[in-house]
């Protein structure tokens, strides 16, 4: 069966808690439970905690990847997760910050303790020419010689060859290529 992502595209929330002092202990166990219960849902793909950098922050990024955005809403109106954003209400100062990404953007987005500042246009366009050259390439030299082998009309393999680069970018290759090139499309700010 096939999914629509321009209708479902995969989601990734970052959610910033600032945390009473003295709390960090309790706020580190809800912390651990919440991710635990949130993997155990259809299409959770991981989630990464930045603590506080120094004893003087006191904010927490929680950063949690679902596959679609349906799968990310029935976490979130779940009773499970209800119950866990009830134990942290006390351990908060302030309302959470929640910031959804969706779509392209998706590929560049890695966690930092402070501010997410996508990087600028020219390079993410670098990075995906970088990343999609190569699959073109490797598609034409095999994806696209194989589906001739069937008497499939032209569009419907064609279709077929994009859907598949589409997957392979968004899941394999443009989450490692931002993790190779972090430093050039992130670089510390002084």
């Amino acid at each position: 069966m096939s999914h629509d992502y321009s209708v479902d595209p995969p989601v990734t929330v970052v959610i910033s808690r600032r945390v009473k002092p003295g709390c960090e202990e309790a706020f580190e166990k809800f912390v651990s439970g919440i991710t635990a219960t949130a993997m155990t849902f259809e299409g959770h793909l991981g989630a990464n905690v930045f603590r506080p950098s120094s004893s003087e922050d006191n904010e927490y990024q929680i950063i949690f990847k679902f596959d679609h955005v349906s799968n990310l809403q029935i976490w979130q109106e779940s009773e499970c997760r209800r119950q866990w954003l009830a134990r942290a209400e006390s351990l908060r100062l302030e309302p959470a910050k929640i910031k959804m990404i969706t779509g392209l953007e998706t590929w560049f987005t890695l966690p930092f303790p402070r501010r997410i500042i996508p990087p600028p246009r020219y390079k993410m366009a670098t990075v995906t020419l970088l990343t999609l050259f190569p699959l073109i390439q490797l598609a034409n030299l095999t994806l696209v010689r194989l589906l001739a082998l069937f008497p499939l009309p032209l569009l419907l393999r064609s279709l077929i060859t994009t859907a598949i680069l589409v997957l392979l970018m968004t899941y394999v290759a443009m989450p490692r290529m931002t993790r190779l090139f972090s430093r050039w499309l992130y670089p510390k700010r002084k």
